[in-house]
């Protein structure tokens, strides 16, 4: 199977980019943890003490270990499941139950619902595409995008993997700075997903044609100059179709996935999203 990007990778490259984003705009309280330690004393015998106590610990660790290997075998899983569902999507192909069923360990069958929903929203918070049951009777499915965009969320012809999270990212930035976003925060946000105008990038090809262009183009954005400004200087707006097929507060959702928080956590955007 065809080596893809990592979600894991991406999502990290965008959660850090979309927190240094909604920094200043988030209200987060504090929680403190209840205290767990107390002070006791006993009268039992030292030594016995020490003899529990090494058991405790011997065991503590020999189920901390099983515990790490279950886990780690999930999240192998996990990502080849991802692996494989964008390879489908990028060639084109059915999405079939019993060809994920194959790339996942026999003994884990009995968890394949949820290793199929943890890859699947790993997906979808990084490229904005939903997995849906296309057909119920043979178990087969699709990535589906979240915006109309042409070619099912790949923008141009052919076989690719989606742009609908880049274009939902750039949705996001907007309205995090208020529904008008200057160009260079744009970038600024960007970059700190590896995303950089002018080189060519293995999922969005060149960045900046993209989303000065071909967005703009099909009317997902709005791209102009600001007024009297001197060096020139550009900014972004949601277009129509943008307004259309999407929500602030769908936007918001997105974002907040990446972040691993709620909706709510973005307390003067989710106000205004209401």
């Amino acid at each position: 199977m065809e080596e893809l990007p990592s979600t894991s990778s991406l999502l990290e490259d965008k959660s850090q980019s979309s927190s240094a984003t909604g920094s200043n705009s988030t209200s987060q309280g504090s929680l403190e943890a209840p205290s767990t330690t107390s002070t006791f004393s006993t009268t039992a015998d030292p030594t016995s003490d020490e003899e529990d106590s090494s058991q405790d610990e011997e065991d503590s660790r020999s189920s901390s270990s099983t515990e790490n290997t279950y886990r780690d075998t999930l999240n192998s899983m996990t990502s080849l499941l991802e692996q494989f569902l964008l390879c489908k999507y990028k060639m084109k192909q059915p999405i079939m139950k019993e060809d994920m069923l194959k790339i996942i360990h026999p003994r884990y069958h009995h968890r394949f619902a949820e290793i199929l929903k943890r890859a699947s929203e790993h997906i979808e918070a990084v490229f904005a595409v939903d997995l849906k049951e296309v057909d119920s009777t043979i178990h087969s499915y699709d990535l589906v995008s979240k915006l109309n965009l042409p070619n099912n969320g790949r923008v141009w012809v052919g076989r690719g993997l989606p742009k609908t999270g880049l274009l939902t990212t750039v949705l996001g930035v907007i309205f995090m700075k208020g529904g008008c976003a200057p160009e260079e925060d744009i970038w600024k946000f960007l970059n700190m997903m590896r995303v950089y105008a002018g080189r060519k990038h293995f999922i969005y090809r060149e960045p900046r044609k993209l989303i000065t262009r071909d967005l703009v183009t099909m009317k997902y954005l709005e791209y102009g100059h600001v007024a009297h400004s001197d060096p020139p200087r550009y900014e972004f707006l949601w277009g129509p179709r943008a307004h259309a097929e999407t929500s602030k507060m769908k936007v918001l959702e997105f974002l907040a996935k990446v972040n691993d928080t709620v909706p709510s956590a973005f307390s003067s955007q989710y106000e205004e999203a209401l």
